[in-house]
């Protein structure tokens, strides 16, 4: 079966976005520094696909070949005429607000976000990323079975949370951690 794997950059607050839900690339997460050519050599499926070319990114999909996101995750690229962000991923947003997807390779799911992921799993293939946001990761949360985290190091006081949503205390075992000179600290949990 396929894993669930939540990974996202977030600061040592917390956060994985400014308060206003603004891209975070190269205002609040550093995208100079040693983590970068690592994190995209290991991750390439990551990058999103108008910004591979430029990078020099011709790599198969390492880990993933799924995409979760939240609509306000999604929004961003929407603003920028981006309408599908990962196309060498199946893309799947989940909104209430987005009735028609905006692309045919972008499929809008309205229903319950843990019967579409336990859906997903049950398929066969690489595993599933859940890139965003707090919300989606909230209310997924049970299904999560894997935490990397690549941990910032900025506080910003206040934010979008990495989950931002009520449930109660769930433990992970730490599986792994890399630290790089530029400070970040790539940290992999799997659920105990």
């Amino acid at each position: 079966m396929r894993k669930l794997v939540y990974y996202a950059a977030a600061t040592i607050d917390g956060f994985i976005a400014g308060a206003d839900g603004s891209d975070p690339t190269g205002t609040i997460f550093e995208i100079d520094g040693d983590h970068m050519p690592v994190m995209i050599a290991e991750y390439p499926e990551t990058v999103p696909t108008h910004m591979r070319a430029p990078l020099g990114i011709d790599a198969p999909n390492n880990h993933f070949d799924t995409l979760l996101m939240g609509r306000a995750s999604y929004q961003p690229g929407l603003d920028l005429g981006v309408t599908s962000p990962y196309a060498h991923l199946r893309q799947y947003v989940f909104s209430t607000t987005i009735t028609e997807s905006p692309d045919p390779d972008v499929e809008i799911v309205a229903g319950d976000p843990i019967e579409k992921v336990r859906e997903l799993k049950r398929e066969d293939g690489k595993d599933i990323w859940l890139c965003g946001g707090g919300k989606l990761a909230a209310a997924v949360e049970p299904e999560i079975d894997e935490l990397r985290i690549k941990l910032n190091p900025v506080a910003i006081g206040t934010g979008i949370p990495l989950f931002d949503g009520e449930f109660g205390p769930q433990r992970f075992r730490l599986a792994a951690s890399r630290a790089f000179e530029s400070g970040m600290i790539f940290l992999t949990y799997v659920r105990r």
